[in-house]
């Protein structure tokens, strides 16, 4: 079961994030642009996620993902109660995805598949 502590922390470790009021509620961002929300009176969390991935999820788990109207477009309220941590991160890699730079995006899935690299080398070194 994650929570906003957990959601903080992983949002805070990619590049460029940083933690900023919104509407007297703490909200996560890069390069200026939101990309997930903590909304205490709901007790939910509001995220920029990838469009067709959204619309996927609010078919799917439709307890976990609503729909949340944002200005023109459409933002996810998550249920993040409901989620596990890897899910949590992954969520929070995609809504970040969704506002920073290409060249950050880049960079960033390099250094992860490097050190997954790695890691999966060390793991093989131990079981022989």
């Amino acid at each position: 079961m994650a929570t906003f502590a957990e959601l903080r922390r992983f949002g805070l470790a990619l590049p460029g994030v940083i933690e900023h009021p919104h509407m007297g509620q703490p909200s996560l961002r890069a390069r200026g642009k939101m990309f997930a929300l903590w909304w205490e009176p709901n007790k939910t969390t509001i995220m920029k996620l990838a469009r067709t991935h959204q619309d996927m999820l609010f078919d799917v788990s439709p307890e976990i993902f609503t729909p949340c109207p944002v200005g023109t477009g459409m933002w996810s309220y998550v249920d993040i109660g409901k989620l596990n941590d890897k899910e949590l991160q992954g969520l929070i890699i995609e809504a970040w995805s969704q506002v920073t730079t290409k060249r950050a995006r880049d960079q960033y899935h390099s250094i992860a598949a490097r050190t997954k690299s790695s890691g999966s080398r060390q793991n093989s070194r131990h079981r022989r």
